[in-house]
C-alpha cells in the first residue's frame, strides 16, 4: 500500500467513464477513434490556415494530410504491435483493432515523415517547409489524442495519492499493483506538456511573420523535436506500460535521439549558418506551387 494519503477535501480523482462514446444502432463509437478523427480534422484546418499566412497554397497541405493519414496510422499501429507481439501473437484478430487503443506516436511520426518526404519529392517542394507547417497541428493532435488513453484507462503512471490521482479499474491494473487503485495520470501530464509546446510553436510562427529576419526553414520542426521529446523523456519514466527494447524504454531512447538530432539541426542552421539537407534542392523546387 502507499505510505501516505491526502484528505479527499484537498484534491479530486480522475476516473474514466469508459471507452464508449455512444451507440448508433449497431454502430459503436469509441472515444479513442472519435478523438483521433477530431485531431486529424482540426490539424488539417490549422495547417491550411498556417499555410495561407505563410503564402503557401493551402491545397498542398490538404493533399499532404491524406498522405500523412495513410503513412502515420498504420505505422503507429505496426510499431505498437511489434513491441507488444507477445500478447498480439495470442490474439491476432486484435492486430487491426486500432479502435481499442494501442498506437505509438513515434511510429506515427516515422510514418508521417516518410510520407512527407515522398510527397515533397513528387511535388518538388521543401519537406522542411511542409514539416514547419505541420508540426503545430501534430503537437495539438497529440494533446487531444492523449485523452483517448484516459477513456481507455491505459498509459498511466506509477501509484500515487497526489490530489490529481487517476483511478484505474482493477482489470486494467498491473498484477503487482492489483490492490492499488490510484496512479499518476501521465496522459494528462503529456497532454498539458504538448499544449505548452503547441503554444511555443504558435508564438514562434506568428512572431516570424512580423520579423524582418525570418526563422530559417526547418526551425519549427526542429524545435518540436527537442521540446516534445524533452517532456516525453521524463513522463515516460513514470509510465507502467512502456514499450520495451530489452531493459530499455523505447520512447526514452527515441526521444533522446530526437533531442540530439534536433539540437544538431538547430546548430547547423544558426551556428554554422547552413541550410538543412532537403529532398529537392532549392534551385529545383517548384515555387509556383507556393503563390506569393
Amino acid at each position: 500500500m502507499l505510505p501516505y494519503t491526502f484528505p479527499p477535501i484537498l484534491g479530486f480523482q480522475f476516473a474514466s467513464p469508459g471507452p464508449i462514446l455512444l451507440h448508433l444502432g449497431p454502430v459503436m463509437v469509441r472515444w479513442y477513434g472519435f478523438l483521433i478523427a477530431s485531431a486529424v480534422l482540426i490539424g488539417v484546418t490549422l495547417s491550411q490556415y498556417l499555410a495561407k499566412r505563410r503564402k503557401v497554397n493551402p491545397d498542398l497541405l490538404g493533399d499532404l494530410a491524406i498522405w500523412l493519414v495513410i503513412g502515420a496510422i498504420p505505422c503507429a499501429r505496426l510499431y505498437y504491435v511489434l513491441f507488444e507481439w507477445e500478447q498480439y501473437s495470442q490474439r491476432p484478430e486484435d492486430i487491426i483493432a486500432i479502435w481499442k487503443g494501442g498506437i505509438a506516436i513515434h511510429g506515427a511520426i516515422l510514418g508521417g515523415v516518410l510520407a512527407s518526404i515522398i510527397f515533397a519529392r513528387i511535388n518538388k517542394v521543401s519537406v522542411w517547409l511542409l514539416l514547419d507547417l505541420v508540426v503545430p497541428s501534430l503537437i495539438l493532435g497529440q494533446a487531444i489524442g492523449r485523452w483517448g488513453n484516459f477513456f481507455n484507462s491505459e498509459a498511466f503512471g506509477s501509484p500515487t495519492n497526489l490530489p490529481w490521482k487517476l483511478y484505474i479499474p482493477q482489470e486494467q491494473r498491473p498484477d503487482k499493483f492489483i490492490d492499488i487503485a490510484y496512479f499518476h495520470p501521465t496522459f494528462l501530464y503529456e497532454s498539458l506538456w504538448n499544449l505548452l509546446v503547441f503554444s511555443l510553436l504558435m508564438v514562434l510562427f506568428f512572431r516570424d511573420l512580423k520579423e524582418k529576419q525570418h526563422l530559417k526553414v526547418g526551425t519549427l520542426a526542429l524545435v518540436y523535436m527537442v521540446c516534445y521529446s524533452s517532456g516525453r523523456v521524463w513522463i515516460e519514466g513514470l509510465r507502467m506500460d512502456s514499450l520495451m527494447f530489452g531493459p530499455l524504454r523505447m520512447a526514452q531512447m527515441v526521444s533522446l535521439s530526437a533531442i540530439a538530432l534536433g539540437l544538431f539541426g538547430l546548430s547547423w542552421l544558426y551556428l554554422l549558418g547552413r541550410s538543412l539537407p532537403d529532398v529537392v534542392s532549392e534551385e529545383n523546387q517548384q515555387w509556383d506551387t507556393f503563390p506569393e
